[in-house]
């Protein structure tokens, strides 16, 4: 531990007037980087939470060295843990296409609540280092994450009066490194034989032509029609 902090990790007026601003400015470093990329939780959201877990922090140190209740000093802090993520349960929503948009910032406040923890015990070393951490995730991290090359899946609607055919579907995408995630039955239709009907979510691992996909899967045996969906 560095000795620079020594003085600090008692809990007196000083010391409590010390890591709140501390966990003000903490707490604000991770919220401005929120805030510049526009995210639901930003610069007080996070400075909130960096406060509040520090409080809670010191409040069940306070309740057990001066005020010698017999509790456990770290009953508060493990609240906080647990109560941080229906905070960050709210920055998470779904967008079009089911994809899933807030969970860096759900994890940013969590992050950033512990660290609060971290203030109010007097793990200022910690602290510090963890949102130094924090941040470079999310700024240098961000940059590398946008380099690494994925494809969007997306979803083919198949129209076939053989079940074999889904098989065949299945087994083709399958040997071009095609996942499928997702298989939806949406209806069945009897005419002079039955036809089935499909949506399946398909994630390629490699980049391909989706026409091509497209064209080869309808000249499969008992497809009748097949096409892409939004």
């Amino acid at each position: 531990m560095l000795p620079i902090f020594d003085g600090l990790r008692d809990i007196t007026t000083l010391t409590v007037l010390v890591r709140l601003l501390m966990a003000i400015l903490l707490g604000g470093a991770i919220g401005m980087e929120r805030s510049y990329k526009n995210r639901p939780a930003g610069f007080r959201t996070h400075i909130l939470v960096c406060v509040g877990a520090t409080i809670a922090c010191m409040t069940g140190i306070y309740l057990y060295l001066n005020m010698k209740l017999p509790t456990d000093i770290s009953r508060l802090g493990a609240q906080v843990v647990s109560g941080l993520g229906f905070i960050g349960g709210g920055t998470i929503i779904v967008v079009n296409n089911r994809k899933i948009k807030g969970l860096t910032t759900a994890a940013g406040l969590w992050a950033c609540g512990i660290i609060g923890l971290a203030i109010g015990a007097g793990f200022f070393e910690g602290a510090i280092v963890g949102t130094a951490l924090v941040l470079v995730a999310q700024i240098v991290f961000t940059y590398l994450g946008s380099k690494i090359t994925h494809h969007e899946a997306f979803k083919i609607l198949l129209h076939y009066n053989d079940k074999n055919a889904l098989n065949y579907v299945m087994r083709y995408c399958k040997d071009n490194k095609m996942v499928i995630s997702n298989l939806e039955v949406t209806g069945k239709r009897d005419s002079v034989a039955p036809i089935y009907s499909v949506v399946l979510t398909v994630r390629p691992r490699n980049k391909i032509d989706k026409k091509k996909v497209i064209r080869y899967i309808s000249d499969i045996e008992g497809i009748i029609e097949a096409d892409t969906v939004n």
